[in-house]
């Protein structure tokens, strides 16, 4: 044994393990490997390779290399960087890298061939099967190959003539046919797409912000990207990153008819099995072109030339628990990495790429109207004080006469609320107790569907009581605040002859029921759509021509940084679903501040005014993108000991210039699952390196058993 081996395991340690390699083992980085640990055998990979005997102890040895695909050194690269980055330990990320790895693989599959026996009873059926046996292919295949029944086959297999034997399945993806034609572009794509394929044509990493209003025709663009990257060298890689699962469904389906092949699908809703293929096909480089959500970011790509990052703005992005990262910011420092181009692309730019874009760090390419015929629709302020909905109601009368009179043109309406279930809080009119989770600072939501109480934040749920658990009182538990079940109610009972439907997490389950949805609404076959923001982005529905805003207000409640620039994202986004073709749309934001600047640029439909007024107030107090972020957030089962390692914590901070510690303080949610929860914020100026700042102040510091440690590099929540 003269080498060690330097094993990164998946587990929260801060660094890798060393062991020896076992001689004619020959490991090489990248590969995975089965380590010991304890009385366990654990998957890690190797990372790094040196020569000597391990010192005064003698080393374990690595117990076998797997027979797996080795990690390409990009995405090992990626990893400890995103380590680092985050002030985390590197088998957070490592674990997301070998989710794939860990799925079971598929299930060998029958294969019937030929075995040399001639059969002693030739019919024409049977010759053509045999004729049709010269390539391996599973009974059914083979069948439908030769065009008999697949009784024909059981006959030549039971004679002898074909013989079955189990295989396994090969991870592969057909290749994109790069022949085929794109969709015909105008003037503004055709030459944002010219910019991006020069770009490519460079090499190297280079990043761009795609930059169109909604129905502009971006995906269109980005995929002749696409088609260019993969041009460019017959194993190039593109991942296309969306932030929604329901949206990675709609841009599948374009992908595919773009290319004539099923691009890779990567998200929670995706089978083991079809994963580990996925992850496979990916290390092999047998897939090409992946379409999934943040944790695709970590696949093993061994040429990836193209990240694409559509809705860059969207906050789905951002990873919140576990490991905390933000899915954007990591595909730029991935492109940088793989020496790819990356192109973030939206309709509502994130202030952070805007100014990204102003200062030239990214290619800024503007699409600056809608495709084809289409134009942008008109908007128009509901003001809630002056038109209030009828007592009991949600929809004000404005907008019920506008819905009139788009049902009667046979078109579709979009009701937009981003608050699932049927109430938002549950009272009770005797004693005035508040509904809330158990062990959380966290209201209880009603779901009318399923007659529960539901905690949005932990997932508790419990039946809704007949009496009210504090005092008793019976029948006295009251539902305040709409939903949108409860949105849902109010537009059946207004129009009994409509065919409504909602669109939220609690009502489609999983990515197949996502699509069936969207392809039902595009069809038409739904009148009146009431949707939370998961059907906000990126859907097309040619005859939608009103969206309604519920409560356009919702989003500015609270201290967040980001609210308004979120509010008018959202908005801008949901609104933007209307008028797509050639029939015009028009929007109503229900409102109690009409005179607010992000209804008022909604309203005028001046972006400009409004991100030049926000980026102003950000520099003035140097918060992002002209400051740097981070939050601290301590927790524990016992007050007394949180608080006094909190305080500790407080006067271990380092001094820094241009570093501002604010806290501790109380977390708005200050009770999670029956932990207590603190919370710093850190603000740092441009030219700060904040990581290793949260590492030096991390590493002052020795935590109680009981009390976790959450560090937030450029957080979006502040609860």
């Amino acid at each position: 044994m003269s080498r060690i081996a330097s094993v990164l395991l998946p587990m929260p340690l801060p660094e890798a393990f060393d062991y020896a390699e076992p001689d004619g083992m020959e490991l090489a980085v990248g590969d995975q490997v089965a380590a010991p640990l304890g009385p366990r055998l654990l998957r890690g990979v190797v990372v790094g390779l040196r020569e000597g005997a391990g010192g005064n102890r003698p080393l374990k040895p690595v117990a076998e290399r797997l027979d797996e695909p080795p990690l390409p050194p990009g995405t090992i690269a990626f990893v400890e960087w995103a380590a680092r980055y985050a002030v985390d330990a590197p088998g957070g990320p490592l674990a997301i890298a070998l989710r794939g790895a860990r799925c079971p693989k598929p299930r060998p599959v029958k294969v019937v061939e030929l075995t040399g026996t001639r059969t002693a009873k030739t019919t024409p059926a049977r010759l053509k099967v045999i004729e049709a046996a010269r390539t391996p292919m599973s009974p059914a295949d083979l069948a439908r190959a030769a065009g008999v029944s697949s009784g024909v086959v059981k006959g030549l297999v039971e004679e002898g003539v074909l013989a079955v034997r189990l295989v396994e399945q090969v991870a592969r993806f057909d290749e994109p046919d790069l022949s085929r034609r794109g969709s015909e572009l105008n003037p503004s794509q055709a030459a944002a797409a010219e910019a991006l394929k020069a770009m490519l044509s460079e090499g190297g990493y280079k990043a761009a912000l795609l930059d169109g209003v909604t129905g502009s025709g971006k995906t269109e663009v980005y995929l002749e990207a696409a088609a260019a990257a993969l041009a460019s060298d017959p194993a190039a890689q593109v991942l296309i990153l969306l932030p929604e699962i329901a949206l990675t469904q709609a841009v599948i389906g374009r992908v595919a008819a773009r290319f004539g092949a099923q691009p890779g699908e990567w998200h929670s809703d995706v089978a083991p099995p079809a994963r580990r293929r996925v992850w496979e096909a990916v290390a092999n480089g047998r897939c090409r072109i992946v379409v999934g959500a943040r944790s695709a970011l970590f696949l093993p790509f061994p040429n990836l030339r193209l990240i694409v990052v559509d809705e860059e703005h969207d906050s789905s992005f951002k990873q919140e628990e576990g490991f905390i990262y933000h899915a954007r910011d990591l595909a730029v420092v991935r492109g940088k990495i793989e020496d790819a181009a990356v192109v973030l692309a939206s309709a509502t730019p994130s202030l952070e790429s805007l100014r990204n874009a102003e200062t030239g760090r990214y290619r800024w390419l503007r699409l600056s109207a809608r495709h084809g015929t289409a134009r942008l629709p008109d908007i128009e302020l509901v003001d809630l004080r002056q038109t209030p909905p009828e007592p009991g109601r949600w929809l004000s009368p404005p907008l019920v006469a506008a819905m009139r009179e788009t049902h009667a043109r046979g078109e579709q309406i979009l009701l937009f609320l981003n608050r699932r279930g049927y109430a938002p809080l549950v009272l009770c009119r005797a004693c005035g107790e508040r509904m809330t989770a158990p062990d959380t600072d966290s209201w209880l939501v009603e779901h009318r569907y399923s007659g529960r109480l539901v905690c949005h934040l932990t997932g508790f749920s419990m039946p809704k009581p007949q009496a009210c658990p504090h005092c008793g009182a019976k029948d006295s538990l009251v539902s305040i605040g709409p939903g949108v079940e409860r949105v849902e109610e109010e537009a059946r009972a207004l129009f009994p002859e409509a065919r409504v439907a909602v669109f939220s997490s609690d009502t489609v389950f999983d990515a197949r029921e996502a699509r069936r949805l969207v392809e039902s609404m595009a069809a038409g076959e739904i009148d009146i759509l009431v949707a939370t923001q998961a059907a906000a982005k990126g859907h097309n529905f040619p005859k939608l021509t009103l969206v309604g805003v519920v409560d356009a207000d919702l989003g500015l409640r609270g201290g967040d940084l980001r609210a308004a620039e979120r509010t008018y994202q959202l908005l801008a986004q949901a609104t933007g679903r209307a008028g797509r073709r050639d029939r015009p749309g028009k929007a109503l934001l229900q409102t109690y501040a009409p005179d607010h600047a992000v209804m008022q640029a909604l309203a005028a439909q001046d972006r400009d005014a409004f991100v030049a007024a926000e980026m102003e107030e950000r520099a003035f107090a140097k918060l992002p993108p002209f400051g740097r972020l981070a939050a601290v957030i301590a927790s524990g089962t016992d007050p007394g000991q949180l608080d006094a390692f909190v305080r500790a914590m407080a006067e271990a901070a380092p001094n820094a210039e241009g570093v501002e510690v604010y806290g501790p303080a109380d977390a708005p949610l200050g009770l999670v699952r029956g932990r207590r929860r603190k919370r710093f914020l850190v603000r740092a100026d441009r030219n700060v390196d904040l990581s290793a700042y949260m590492a030096t102040w991390r590493a002052r510091v020795r935590p109680p058993a009981s009390v976790r440690v959450a560090i937030d590099i450029d957080p979006y929540s502040f609860l």
